[in-house]
């Protein structure tokens, strides 16, 4: 309600007037005269005792009520009927139903001829015996006087009353004087009935706008209640409840009645207290007498958990004693309900449920903290997803997201309450767990942490199969904060990632090592990029109908100012995780064109394309420059793919492959057989040639092998397909003849040459032309792998660092172990739980050959990533 609306209810419309204030007009306000109409009913009541004392009069005076005068009679019974009226009429509907004003009017003559009518009553009687006005005055004032008492405030119907009382006597015995002192009187009377009456109608006001004020304050806090808004509460000074809100009532599980005259600390469940230190609770508050605000509370007769903010003042009489409580109260359960989300949002992932980023650091934190002095103990696993990104890729984000709400659910199964699973973002995820754990134990939890991720999923009725490798760190010994052990798990996982994927793998400390020697190299790179430090070495490949070279691959070299010759299996994932292998491989692409534009006419080069290149739009048009600047025939260049790029098979992969076909170049698929081999592509790729990989061609001639019957059946897929075979790394005579009875059209490998700089081959070809010499062992040793992994080497109490080149079931190269000498027994430590002894054979500077006490089985170590270099 507005000021100015308050304003109009609160203040007379009209100004008071001389007849308003004695009632005698109308008031024109809503400020009714119920001063004046409301001691009427009373004045009848009281009325009986008039009657009764003019009856006493007279029998005092010893006057007869009936002479025989027959005007005695009639003023007699006139003045019965008068009084009759004054007695009944005021509490008649009709009279309260009148105007105040109007009741007033009537009231007056009746008041008048009552007075009047008693004095001509004792006017007709015998005369006293004295005729002194005052004397005979005596029974009509003695009357007047009890009825100006009963009029009380009402001091208009006294002086009405007492004019008609002392007319009579005053006219038949009074001079001049007696009649101005009565004037006088009456004057007098006049002036203290209009000034009584004047403050009567005051108070009348006040008392108005009191009350318009208390019913507006009754609505707005009906209207404020009814809303749900909020509620009042009242007790009395021993804490009981006198008055509740219906609407707090409502959410209680009890009636109204059984809650009024019950404790206030009934409702509310004893202990809560509003959160923050040095907050007291409602009891002390009550107790003390002392007032409080905002007091959040929880309900205890709800029906529902229920919480409330309550605020309450002690409430005190003009005297200083202490009546009670009266205070409001708010609902505070959808505001609670509502930050309770918010912190669930802000600590949990919302895809999955787990634990996010913020709360698992903030629990990390925690279980690191310092205890008496000591270190926290717990573990951290660090997970990332394997072959996550593909699923996304091809089945698009919706299964991605489904595919990560069923990995979060498998987790939390197989770790249950042993420790809290949390969502890093994207495919990471993390697993904290508390307390101290034996490493076998955590090795048990990882490895069933694998197998359960690893199980098939059905993603939108299709059957996806993905893996998880993982990363652990152990709080105190591989780090006491938060920051460390995060950082050695995430070594740890990149460590498990780079061994194969979908192991686990515990920090140690030579993976810093290794981080360190990644990070120089990545600067190494970067530098030998801009500076012109890579080249290109080419390796024939060789008709096996003709022994001709029909062909050299390009593959990429690094040679390194400090360290030597740097592996492309070290270097070449290094650009691929940078970004630098689309400025590689441009490059690659313009040298090697340039170098065979120099070679004999039909010799074609063979170069590797990266899955980032082949994605790229812009790559037909690097193949077009790279043609023109070298003067190149596009049916020379061979592009070889492989088969990752199908992992996002879509119309984009269509089309790149129909752009490359429209410029003339020839493409080939690499590495047949090791990646997701699919028989689907092939016949809507326009593949020229199917290179199989190494691995099926090593050992092939080996007693007991199956690579022949899966050389043999990839050469009948192509036979079928129209398409060229190429054999890969082809070293001894024996495999050289297999292949050949195979049927393979073309031959790669050691025994036709090592990969060798543009200068030689050059100088080959003008000595011998495309003629190819096959040179080799007869016979094929033992499978060999090349890789570049740190190990330990344990000797004579002393423990030694150094990397493995290449590795056979028994024997491998080593480096960093200088001018060893032959016959040295070692024992070497290639991974958890993995220790070889061994024997030195030979050694040369920093290289040395060593054999194994035992055969190794070699096909559990990771084959060595295929790189755009081969």
């Amino acid at each position: 309600m507005s000021l100015l609306r308050a304003s109009l209810s609160d203040n007379p419309s009209r100004s008071m007037t001389l007849m308003v204030a004695l009632g005698l007009s109308e008031s024109g306000t809503e400020v009714s005269a119920s001063w004046i109409s409301g001691t009427f009913v009373h004045i009848a009541r009281l009325w009986p005792l008039i009657l009764l004392a003019k009856i006493c009069v007279v029998a005092l005076l010893k006057l007869p009520f009936y002479s025989g005068n027959m005007m005695q009679a009639i003023i007699m019974i006139a003045m019965l009927a008068i009084d009759g009226m004054l007695m009944l009429l005021p509490r008649r509907s009709w009279f309260q139903r009148r105007m105040p004003h109007v009741q007033n009017w009537l009231m007056l003559p009746m008041v008048f001829l009552s007075g009047l009518s008693f004095s001509l009553w004792l006017g007709h009687e015998p005369k006293a015996a004295t005729d002194a006005l005052f004397l005979a005055a005596v029974p009509e004032l003695s009357v007047a006087l009890l009825a100006v008492c009963i009029f009380g405030d009402r001091r208009l119907l006294g002086i009405s009353y007492f004019l008609g009382a002392l007319l009579v006597s005053v006219l038949e015995r009074a001079g001049t004087m007696q009649i101005g002192l009565l004037c006088s009187c009456v004057l007098v009377m006049l002036i203290a009935t209009v000034r009584q009456a004047t403050a009567d109608r005051d108070q009348a006001i006040t008392r108005h706008r009191q009350d318009l004020r208390a019913q507006r304050s009754d609505r707005l806090l009906q209207e404020h209640e009814r809303s749900g808004r909020g509620w009042f509460w009242e007790t009395d000074r021993q804490g009981l409840l006198t008055y509740m809100s219906d609407t707090l009532v409502q959410t209680l599980d009890a009636p109204a009645t059984g809650l009024i005259g019950r404790p206030i600390t009934d409702i509310i469940r004893p202990g809560d207290k509003k959160q923050g230190e040095g907050e007291r609770t409602l009891g002390f508050h009550l107790s003390a007498r002392t007032g409080f605000s905002e007091l959040a509370v929880c309900a205890a007769l709800s029906k529902e958990e229920r919480w409330w903010s309550i605020s309450g003042q002690p409430v005190f009489n003009e005297y200083g004693q202490f009546h009670g409580f009266r205070g409001s109260g708010t609902d505070l359960t959808e505001m609670r309900r509502s930050q309770a989300e918010v912190t669930r949002l802000a600590q949990f992932d919302s895809l999955t449920g787990l634990a996010n980023r913020i709360q698992m650091l903030r629990s990390l934190e925690q279980a690191v903290a310092d205890r008496h002095g000591k270190p926290g103990e717990c573990a951290l696993m660090l997970l990332d997803l394997d072959r996550f990104k593909t699923v996304n890729d091809t089945l698009g984000h919706p299964a991605g997201d489904a595919l990560l709400r069923q990995v979060s659910q498998r987790l939390q199964r197989v770790v249950g309450d042993k420790g809290l699973v949390g969502r890093q973002g994207g495919d990471e995820f993390k697993i904290l767990l508390p307390g101290r754990h034996a490493q076998a134990a955590l090795a048990h939890l990882a490895q069933s942490i694998i197998s359960a991720v690893s199980q098939p999923y059905t993603i939108e009725g299709t059957s996806v199969v993905i893996g998880v490798s993982i990363g652990l760190s152990i709080c105190p010994q591989d780090g006491v904060t938060a920051d460390a052990l995060t950082r050695n798990a995430d070594l740890a996982l990149y460590a498990a990632k780079g061994n194969g994927r979908g192991v686990h793998r515990f920090y140690s400390s030579d993976m810093h090592a290794d981080a360190e020697d990644r990070r120089q190299l990545e600067e190494d790179l970067r530098r030998a990029l801009a500076a012109d430090g890579l080249h290109l070495v080419y390796q024939p490949v060789v008709s096996s109908k003709t022994e001709h070279i029909v062909g050299y691959e390009a593959l990429l070299r690094w040679t390194h100012p400090v360290r030597g010759p740097i592996s492309p299996a070290l270097f070449v994932p290094i650009a691929e995780d940078t970004g630098l292998i689309g400025q590689i491989g441009e490059w690659v692409m313009r040298t090697a064109c340039r170098d065979a534009a120099q070679w004999q006419e039909g010799v074609r080069v063979a170069v590797n394309v990266s899955p980032s290149q082949f994605a790229n739009p812009g790559f037909p048009s690097t193949v077009m420059n790279a043609l023109a600047a070298a003067q190149l025939s596009p049916e020379r260049l061979e592009l070889e793919i492989t088969e990752s790029v199908f992992l996002n098979d879509d119309d984009g992969t269509d089309s790149m492959f129909a752009r490359l076909k429209a410029i003339g170049v020839r493409l080939a698929l690499d590495d047949f057989g090791t990646g997701y081999s699919s028989l689907g592509y092939l016949k809507k790729a326009p593949f020229d040639k199917i290179k199989i990989d190494q691995s099926f061609v090593r050992g092939a001639a080996i007693k007991g092998s199956r690579n022949s019957a899966i050389v043999k059946a990839i050469v009948s897929l192509a036979e079928a397909l129209g398409m060229d075979t190429t054999a890969e790394g082809a070293e001894t005579q024996d495999e050289l003849d297999l292949i050949r009875q195979l049927g393979c059209s073309h031959i790669q490998g050691y025994i036709y040459g090592r990969p060798m700089p543009v200068d030689d081959v050059l100088i080959a070809q003008r000595s011998t032309g495309t003629v190819a010499n096959a040179k080799g062992h007869r016979s094929s040793r033992p499978e060999r792998k090349t890789m570049l992994r740190t190990i330990t080497v344990h000797h004579d109490g002393h423990a030694y660092t150094g990397r493995i080149r290449n590795i056979s079931a028994t024997g491998a190269l080593i480096e960093g172990l200088w001018n060893v000498p032959p016959g040295t027994p070692f024992t070497i430590e290639l991974g958890e739980n993995q220790m070889i002894s061994a024997t030195s054979r030979w050694s040369k500077d920093d290289r040395t050959g060593i054999e194994f006490a035992s055969a190794v089985d070699i096909s559990s170590l990771r084959h060595p990533p295929r790189t755009m270099a081969g």
